[in-house]
């Protein structure tokens, strides 16, 4: 007499088949039910069934005990002949155990700039590394952590341009390797991301007006972050301040707005000159202190005082004297 119901509530599909799971297949098989309703009794997908089926025995021949002793046996035996990876080899007669320490150290080092603890010891792993290039494989032997892990890790590193992936030409795996130049790169790139912060603040500064508290404080984040990104971008030359100063000089001295093509007409310089000597003076105001490079409505360009050298009564009592 065929069996009805649900035997088995709360399963996990991805999970494995149980002893109980087994003589439920058993005792399906008997009853004639097919694949689809003995996983949907069990909650299984049913390639889950058809696999355990195909691999013991067969429909006619499929014994739950058999099926479970079989399973426990190949999983021994897989367990068994699963090749380890071998740490890599320090090289050079030097001690192990020494290095080992050294990259934990490292490792803790780079973990407290801000570095992920996984992510840190993997890039610590493999700039002590001679060949500079690690398997996935090494790092899980190395490191003793999962598969999962390095690959988190390694995908961290990856976006920063830490290290890149290279092909295994004798097979499908993929190596890590960092680059001598790595370090620059990185350089550059935060150089690059604080001259966008400095952007984003010259925005907020033109939105909330810099004679604003919030506009002040937004404009003291541009002036911070485009110093930064200048020191670490390599600074700008003196030549480039000096052509910042003279459109600047030039600005106040004709005291009205001038457009980029006028000013390189008086100036005798080059439309390309003028304009990075704009863009200059825009980008390092604290060079032009006290004064400060506006745009007209026009496309011109005007001098001002800087608003926060002046306080509101200072500038009110100046307007009233003129």
């Amino acid at each position: 007499m065929a069996r009805t119901g649900k035997w088995k509530a709360g399963a996990v599909p991805g999970g494995r088949l149980t002893h109980e799971d087994r003589r439920q297949v058993a005792s399906g098989l008997a009853d004639g039910l097919g694949y689809a309703e003995i996983a949907r009794r069990l909650g299984r997908p049913t390639s889950t069934v058809s696999r355990e089926v195909a691999r013991n025995g067969g429909p006619g021949r499929y014994r739950a005990e058999h099926a479970q002793h079989a399973t426990a046996r190949r999983a021994r035996r897989s367990a068994a002949s699963a090749p380890e990876a071998a740490a890599p080899d320090v090289g050079h007669g030097r001690d192990a155990e020494v290095v080992r320490g050294f990259v934990t150290q490292f490792a803790e080092v780079l973990a407290h700039t801000g570095v992920p603890r996984m992510a840190a010891r993997v890039l610590a792993s493999l700039v002590t590394t001679d060949s500079g290039t690690l398997t996935a494989a090494e790092l899980v032997a190395l490191l003793r952590v999962s598969p999962a892990s390095v690959s988190k890790a390694v995908g961290y590193l990856e976006r920063l341009d830490l290290l890149r992936r290279e092909r295994v030409p004798t097979g499908r795996r993929e190596r890590y390797v960092i680059d001598d130049d790595m370090w620059l790169r990185t350089w550059l790139a935060s150089a690059r991301a604080h001259a966008m912060m400095a952007d984003t603040a010259q925005a907020g500064v033109e939105i909330l007006d810099a004679a604003t508290p919030a506009g002040a404080r937004l404009d003291h984040m541009r002036r911070f972050f485009t110093s930064l990104s200048d020191d670490m971008a390599g600074g700008s030359t003196a030549a480039a301040f000096a052509d910042a100063l003279t459109v600047l000089a030039a600005l106040a001295h004709a005291g009205v707005p001038l457009d980029s093509g006028r000013l390189a007409g008086a100036l005798g310089w080059s439309p390309e000159r003028v304009t990075t000597a704009l863009y200059d003076a825009e980008q390092h105001p604290d060079v032009a202190d006290p004064l400060e490079l506006r745009h007209t409505p026009d496309g011109a360009y005007t001098v001002v005082a800087r608003a926060e050298r002046l306080t509101p009564e200072q500038r009110a009592a100046l307007d009233r004297a003129q």
